[in-house]
């Protein structure tokens, strides 16, 4: 009796574990099924911007993900991102000054953990 039992058991967790890997693999790691709508920048001129930012961000994982971030900040007036999914990093382009501790407040309000953030210095 107690086999049965504990094969039950196995089953009901093998069949999640499959729901959850299928969903993962037809919807992105998000598991929200919504593809995400990349919003274009004002101004993709990097020249434009005086201010550039690079910042850490934990948590990214798919193509979804990266449209978050850069939506984040693309989706504000005077800003710019681009994000490179393997280094796991964002590349903040502003017109206007703003603290680290702003940018990683706008990573956080994306969903995503922010690591260090700093200020590259322009030419």
């Amino acid at each position: 009796m107690s086999t049965i039992i504990i094969c039950a058991i196995l089953v009901v967790i093998c069949f999640f574990g499959i729901r959850s890997s299928l969903k993962r693999v037809s919807n992105g790691c998000c598991g929200t099924g919504d593809d995400v709508k990349k919003v274009k920048a004002e101004d993709t001129d990097v020249s434009h911007y005086p201010y550039h930012f690079e910042v850490e961000v934990e948590g990214m994982t798919c193509s979804q993900c990266k449209k978050r971030v850069e939506n984040a900040f693309n989706e504000k007036k005077g800003f710019y991102a681009k994000v490179n999914l393997k280094q796991k990093k964002a590349q903040v382009y502003a017109k206007e000054q703003i603290s680290t501790q702003e940018i990683q407040g706008i990573v956080r309000r994306s969903g995503y953990d922010p690591g260090i953030c700093k200020k590259i210095e322009s030419l």
